[in-house]
């Protein structure tokens, strides 16, 4: 019933829904979407970088690794 006001709160500040006593949602601007999301596309790229460098120090190349993946049992 209060969606209108619920969407110019959730410019200022997340909104938690709440059903039963319970957390159930959260509403959020646009902005603070995109901040998270981008946030966890960097911190996934880091770990990716991260893992390939490690696999790259040890000694893992492309040949290894299509090796390792290959089903020796078919």
């Amino acid at each position: 019933n209060r969606l209108g006001a619920i969407l110019d709160d959730a410019q200022r500040e997340p909104v938690v829904i709440r059903r039963q006593d319970r957390d159930i949602a959260v509403v959020l601007s646009m902005a603070e979407y995109e901040r998270l999301r981008s946030g966890n596309i960097r911190a996934f790229l880091d770990l990716r970088n991260e893992v390939a460098s490690q696999a790259a120090a040890t000694g893992l190349t492309e040949e290894k690794l299509a090796e390792l993946l290959t089903d020796d049992d078919a």
